[in-house]
């Protein structure tokens, strides 16, 4: 049995990929830098995003019927701490950025080179977080990326404790 100081240690030293969900529901928008998230479906196309149920996205995010992920690149650190350090409970992050209104909706941020959204299919309780999984069916790519890690922002202090 692995002990949980180890298990910790262990993932906290891998460098997993970062992104920034958004979402809108009820005339609210929010959005918040993730960690845990991956593709979980080839065909038909899922994907897998992780929301902390403290999270202020959370609350809008379990309103909401879309959502919206953009995948970071190194460049992107100072939209990765705006969306990582910030709470939309005290602060409208998207007066802060650049972004316009996508599909569904959903407010697109302006910087990423590659982002994608579609319907929420499912939701899952897995621990702290919800599992949002959606189907994408609309997105931009303008790479090449050179990925934003875990390893780049565990400098951060986040908005709300995970």
């Amino acid at each position: 049995m692995v002990e949980p100081s180890a298990f910790h240690e262990a993932v906290s030293a891998v460098s997993y990929p970062m992104a920034i969900v958004t979402t809108a529901a009820g005339g609210e928008r929010s959005g918040c830098l993730v960690g845990f998230h991956t593709q979980c479906s080839i065909d038909p196309p899922r994907y897998l995003v992780c929301v902390s149920r403290g999270n202020h996205t959370f609350a809008v995010a379990r309103r909401a019927t879309h959502l919206a992920v953009h995948l970071l690149d190194v460049a992107d650190r100072e939209l990765s701490e705006l969306f990582g350090e910030l709470t939309g409970d005290e602060v409208d992050k998207f007066a802060r950025c650049r972004w316009s209104g996508g599909p569904f909706g959903m407010p697109v941020l302006a910087g990423p080179r590659a982002w994608f959204a579609g319907p929420v299919m499912t939701t899952a309780e897995v621990g702290d977080h919800t599992a949002f999984v959606i189907d994408p069916v609309a997105g931009e790519f303008h790479g090449p990326l050179r990925q934003l890690g875990f390893q780049d922002v565990r400098d951060m202090e986040p908005g709300h404790p995970a």
